[in-house]
């Protein structure tokens, strides 16, 4: 009997859970008021859309710079106090940990049948995961010395594609220096 009143009990759960979900809940007050004066505000002042993107043109602007080949750029690290402590020229941009050749994402073909959305690849055709993205690495301009360095906790990252100005005095950090690509 207990066997049965413990069925009969779930049962009637499981029933009011189902009916409950396709209940919908009134708004309160409040809830209304909110809505209400978002209503008007944006009727009043409707969303305005861009007819120029200036953040899409930086974006090329990015793109063909770095789609330039033999244009070395040049990494300043900076400290807190402001102070560029050296500098790296490399053989192309500087990469991040996070940067992969392959999606980070991967499909398992299953009996599930299900699709799976793939990541797609950057503007610079890589593809970005989680990881360690504060460190990046690079070949040196001149030797090809393999060059790591870590952005974050006190040092700052200053990317150029030409030597940076006023910074006459700055040491190379790695094999090469500004004179030697001149």
């Amino acid at each position: 009997m207990q066997r049965w009143m413990k069925g009969t009990i779930a049962a009637l759960g499981v029933v009011s859970l189902l009916a409950l979900a396709g209940c919908e809940r009134e708004p309160n007050a409040d809830e209304e008021a909110r809505d209400g004066a978002y209503e008007k505000v944006i009727k009043s002042q409707p969303g305005k859309q861009l007819e120029y993107s200036p953040t899409r043109e930086t974006i090329n602007f990015w793109v063909d710079t770095g789609n330039e080949p033999g244009k070395l750029p040049y990494v300043y690290l900076q400290n807190t106090t402001g102070e560029v402590i050296g500098y790296y020229v490399l053989k192309g941009l500087p990469v991040s940990y996070c940067a992969q050749i392959s999606p980070p994402d991967r499909v398992d073909r299953g009996s599930s049948g299900s699709n799976t959305v793939r990541q797609a690849p950057a503007n610079d055709g890589a593809y970005y995961g989680d990881g360690n993205c504060n460190t990046f690495y690079g070949q040196d301009a001149e030797s090809g010395s393999y060059i790591e360095y870590t952005a974050g906790m006190g040092i700052n990252v200053l990317l150029f594609d030409a030597p940076m100005p006023n910074q006459g005095d700055a040491k190379p950090l790695g094999p090469t220096s500004v004179e030697d690509v001149k």
